[in-house]
């Protein structure tokens, strides 16, 4: 039965975890964006993001990953780490992927505070969807426990980010055009 309730636990702490990781970038984007503004707003702006950006990493996104990836590991050493199936070395390495990316969005989150912007805002909204893709990865191989579902989730996925690029495009051009 504790199996069962860690694993729970294991997943809302995933959810949680994601949710800071989906709209840590978001910030990023409002922080790039707000620093074209006029001098006043831009420093409101970039006051208030950086408390925002703050709150949202120290107190949901580190929290959630250190438990995420403690109880996931008490899970995976509960049932026998076998790195011979292939599903599972594969969700392992998308795993440490999303923690690179988590520490890449560390590293982003203090450039920004230092006044080191290296990504545009669209390119920081492409970046928002990295994790995405480790999303799908990992749950398609989770659910289905074959390698071919994450071929499957991950071409799905290649479809979604398509329309999605295609959504964005669309939108700049609006709101190039409503602002003239």
């Amino acid at each position: 039965m504790l199996y069962f309730y860690l694993k729970a636990i294991h997943i809302i702490f995933i959810v949680t975890w994601f949710a800071a990781l989906f709209y840590m970038p978001r910030l990023f984007v409002y922080d790039i964006e707000a620093r074209q503004k006029q001098e006043l707003e831009r420093d409101i702006l970039l006051a208030q993001f950086r408390i925002m950006q703050k709150r949202l990493w120290f107190g949901i996104a580190w929290p959630s990953f250190i438990i995420t990836i403690v109880l996931g590991t008490a899970l995976a050493l509960n049932l026998g780490l076998d790195f011979s199936v292939d599903w599972f070395l594969y969700k392992i390495i998308l795993v440490a992927g999303l923690v690179a990316y988590h520490f890449a969005c560390h590293a982003i989150m203090n450039q920004l505070a230092k006044d080191v912007v290296k990504f545009s805002s669209q390119g920081m909204r492409m970046w928002n969807e990295i994790a995405t893709i480790f999303l799908f990865g990992i749950v398609f191989l989770v659910v289905f426990k074959t390698t071919i579902s994450l071929l499957y989730g991950l071409g799905g996925l290649v479809g979604l980010i398509a329309v999605l690029m295609i959504a964005i495009k669309i939108y700049k051009n609006i709101r190039k055009s409503s602002n003239k």
